[in-house]
């Protein structure tokens, strides 16, 4: 046999380049790779991931035009932090950032002054979440400060919120102290109600969360009717709780998709808001922002400021460096969008959402009754949430399962506190889920109703889901 080196034009494609030895998995190779090896080793195991833009669990961006693409490969290497280094960066951060507070109509903002825009860019709303947290808990500690600053101490804060939020909210209760007071949810209402609001907030609530846009459903939860219970309890007398809204699914859909709906900062007792970049904003992840209606509301002793990378420079955020590029995605997306933009791909979205709402609607099983029953139709934010009808033959798990050997990723969960008892599936309609994806999503869900008809309850998940 001749002896052919691994640098030969004769060497086979794989074989020549890759080692028939595997790679270690878990420690240090002992020798080094060349460029292409190493690439085409980790590119074929990626293989074995699902397609993202197949996967309808995550509300995550998966496609950007490739212009976008190529100027965040071209900023991967800017460090954020370092903004007198990039100064050309912090300032498209800040210009981000005043674009976000003005689309929640936040106060006092001026054209000709950026520093008005009170927020910040962070990797995603789980940290913009904690940094709004805070600053309500720091208010809250203001206010029983007494004479020696630390009147607070011996008292229990707490945050009223659905126990439809977001894991990240019990994360921030449990890392800083703050008792999560949870509103249950009940077949048929999946969003919390001003009375449930009234009756769990005393003296002590640092803030209540309202959800623009549910993990669970999509559903917009009432922010107005909320924020004014409250003000009529302040006005009787009673406590004066902030509402902070957790808009990272919806923040970027409701003012271009039902601009009329008055839920931001516009009511006043809304103090902060934060959105996620990487959903509906378009971008890849990661990137979120958090905002404040003013600079009252961001207490100066959270802002730290940072001068060894060679300017006096403030900072709030849990993060230290991060790369710029997500932020310059985010900036791409606003100047190459605009309102305009922004307003046809929401339409378009929706438009997608609510034609697949009626398909699943219309379906049937052997028995020609009407197989689901749709919670939300996407007319809010463009997200589907179905569940079976009563005397399904088989599961929401055994749906999901049976979709994935179709290539498609449709998430069954149960619902929270409460109406543990309801399990629906979830289709998140983002960019690059088109009319025909769509369509094809249908026929391969009729397939696989008529597969489940014949085979029943538990023929495709596995045993953990039979009891659901």
């Amino acid at each position: 046999m001749p002896n052919v080196s691994r640098h030969s034009s004769l060497a086979p494609a794989y074989t020549g380049r890759m080692s028939m030895s595997p790679v270690p998995a878990l420690r240090l190779p002992d020798e080094s790779m060349e460029p292409e090896q190493a690439y085409r080793f980790i590119h074929d195991e990626l293989m074995l991931d699902g397609s993202s833009r197949l996967n309808l669990a995550t509300f995550v961006t998966t496609w950007m035009d490739p212009e976008a693409g190529q100027l965040m490969s071209e900023t991967f290497d800017k460090n954020m932090i370092d903004k007198d280094e990039y100064p050309v960066t912090a300032a498209i951060e800040q210009r981000c950032v005043c674009m976000v507070a003005d689309l929640f109509h936040a106060e006092n903002l001026r054209d000709d002054d950026p520093s008005t825009a009170i927020g910040v860019s962070t990797v995603g709303s789980s940290e913009a979440v904690m940094l709004a947290g805070l600053a309500m808990k720091w208010r809250w500690r203001d206010k029983f400060a007494g004479k020696d600053g630390d009147g607070w101490k011996g008292r229990t804060p707490n945050l009223v919120m659905g126990s439809n939020v977001q894991v990240v909210w019990e994360k921030f209760c449990r890392y800083f102290d703050v008792e999560a007071r949870y509103l249950p949810m009940e077949k048929g209402r999946y969003v919390i109600t001003p009375e449930q609001v009234l009756d769990a907030v005393d003296e002590d609530t640092i803030g209540v969360v309202a959800i623009l846009g549910t993990t669970f459903t999509g559903e917009l939860e009432p922010v107005a009717e909320i924020c004014a219970a409250l003000d009529a309890l302040a006005a009787g007398g009673g406590c004066d709780v902030p509402v902070h809204v957790d808009a990272a699914s919806g923040g970027f859909v409701v003012p271009f998709l039902n601009p009329l709906l008055v839920w931001d900062f516009r009511l006043p007792r809304v103090v902060s808001i934060n959105v996620s970049g990487h959903k509906y904003g378009l971008t890849y992840p990661g990137i979120g922002f958090v905002v404040w209606r003013n600079a009252e509301h961001l207490p100066e002793d959270l802002v730290f400021r940072v001068n060894y990378l060679g300017g006096d420079m403030p900072t709030f955020t849990l993060n230290f460096s991060r790369p710029g590029n997500q932020v310059v995605g985010q900036y791409y997306n606003f100047l190459r969008l605009g309102r305009d933009g922004y307003t046809q791909v929401m339409h378009a979205l929706a438009d997608t959402a609510q034609w697949l709402a009626r398909e699943l609607e219309g379906m049937t099983g052997s028995d020609h009754k009407p197989v689901f029953e749709v919670i939300t139709d996407g007319s809010a934010i463009p997200v589907v949430a179905f569940r079976l009808t009563e005397g399904a033959k088989f599961t929401v798990f055994d749906i999901s399962a049976l979709l994935r050997s179709y290539g498609w990723q449709v998430p069954a969960y149960t619902m929270p506190e409460d109406a543990t008892d309801i399990a629906v599936l979830r289709i998140v309609v983002r960019e690059g889920f088109s009319a025909n994806l769509a369509r094809a999503l249908r026929d391969d869900l009729r397939e696989v109703l008529g597969k489940l008809d014949k085979v029943g309850i538990g023929g495709f998940s596995d045993e953990e889901h039979f009891a659901h």
